[in-house]
């Protein structure tokens, strides 16, 4: 008898944690959110930079550079748009990126360049009016302005007119013509009909 109860305990324990489980809900398995197409999200950034908002597209792009870090494109309209909005230093480590994806990328080492120069520029300016232009710094400026003239091929960054007193060259005025020359190459200039990829810069214009 003893053992009937037992087991009749056994089977209604068995029961009711059935009948337990089989009330327990399911929850239905969560979906993994879809990625944006690459080409959608570009275009999202792109309307908002031509409606005007510039640091909303800039948002839009780094967005789309943390969801295809492996795309270049994004950093090259955050590149070229700090450039053009004369953010040179934001410009020079966004083209860095580009670098990083594709070390051979001509528009990154332009902005990199120009931008490069620019800032150069604006502090030896700074530091002459400074009268603080001396020692290495000069120097180095020196040594940068005749790198300019071997890359591009110019004997001086900028001839001196004809009827006007030579120009007493410093470090200053010398950094100023690189930046001018390299300008110019930028703005006006175009390469050689022969070599029509001889002028990194054209990607600028």
């Amino acid at each position: 008898m003893k053992k009937i109860t037992v087991i009749s305990r056994i089977l209604c324990i068995a029961a009711i944690a059935a009948s337990l489980s089989a009330c327990q809900t399911v929850e239905p398995k969560v979906a993994a959110p879809v990625k944006p197409k690459l080409e959608d999200m570009l275009a999202r950034a792109t309307e908002a930079k031509v409606a005007g908002k510039q640091e909303q597209a800039i948002t839009l792009w780094k967005e789309t550079a943390t969801a295809y870090p492996a795309d270049k494109s994004p950093w090259v309209n955050i590149a070229q748009s700090r450039y053009d909005a004369g953010q040179y230093g934001e410009a020079i480590i966004s083209a860095q990126e580009i670098l990083v994806r594709d070390p051979s990328d001509q528009l990154a080492n332009s902005i990199i360049a120009i931008s490069g120069l620019r800032l150069s520029t604006r502090a030896l300016g700074d530091l002459s009016r400074q009268n603080n232009l001396s020692g290495s710094i000069r120097t180095e400026s020196q040594d940068l302005a005749k790198l300019l003239r071997e890359s591009l091929g110019e004997t001086v960054l900028v001839p001196t007119a004809d009827k006007k007193p030579p120009v007493r060259s410093n470090s200053n005025s010398t950094a100023n013509a690189a930046a001018n020359a390299v300008r110019n190459r930028v703005q006006g200039a175009k390469p050689p009909a022969s070599t029509p990829s001889a002028d990194p810069f054209g990607a600028l214009k």
